[in-house]
């Protein structure tokens, strides 16, 4: 008989507990069950691999615990679904024994019928994925056309811009101009009262 280990624990060994354990809680089975089979494996007893995990290894995987409990319940849930499917396909197999000619006769018609429902959903589909490729053809072209427009845009913004600051400069100039010539002229009165220009 081996005797068993009482030496530290490795990152390997730690890994290995906490992959059976996960495992076991997938697959339905217990705790202990998972203990027991690291036990085995390292040479150490159940109760100290329970030890180990319970003191160290759980803490690092919180969040793999939780998707193996899911994982868990999905399995449940599909051996759940399974057997009932099973069960109702036994019945139907009962039920058949019994069916009359009339009765397979319906069931053939209704199996063609969902057969041809069936190939129209499929060319259904075919139709509208061909429909939603051109549309996003469509909406790929028209984001092609936006942007060029965008900057067709921004560049008739600048031109306008620049235009507005051309007619100010001369704005600005012809008044300068205006002032200067008023500048130049001089007026005086005349002996009856008139206002009279004179050059200078």
């Amino acid at each position: 008989m081996t005797s068993l280990r009482q030496d530290a624990w490795t990152q390997d060994e730690d890994l290995l507990l906490a992959e059976v354990v996960l495992r076991y809680i997938r697959e339905g089975g217990t705790q202990l069950q998972a203990f027991e089979d690291v036990g085995r494996r390292l040479s150490r007893t159940a109760a100290a691999c329970g030890f180990r995990w319970n003191s160290y290894v759980r803490k690092q995987y919180k969040d793999a615990i939780e998707l193996a409990k899911k994982q868990r319940k999905e399995k449940k849930k599909e051996a759940a679904v399974h057997m009932e499917r099973k069960d109702t396909a036994t019945a139907e197999i009962a039920a058949a024994k019994e069916l009359t000619l009339d009765e397979v006769i319906v069931f053939l018609q209704r199996y063609r019928q969902s057969v041809n429902d069936f190939q129209h959903a499929i060319d259904e589909n075919r139709a509208l994925k061909k429909d939603m490729e051109q549309l996003q053809q469509t909406i790929t072209r028209l984001q092609v056309e936006k942007e060029w427009l965008e900057k067709e845009l921004k560049m008739v913004q600048e031109d306008y811009k620049a235009l507005i600051g051309i007619m100010e400069r001369a704005r600005k100039m012809v008044v300068f101009e205006e002032d200067e010539q008023a500048k130049k002229v001089k007026f005086q009165m005349e002996r009856n009262g008139n206002l009279e220009k004179i050059e200078k």
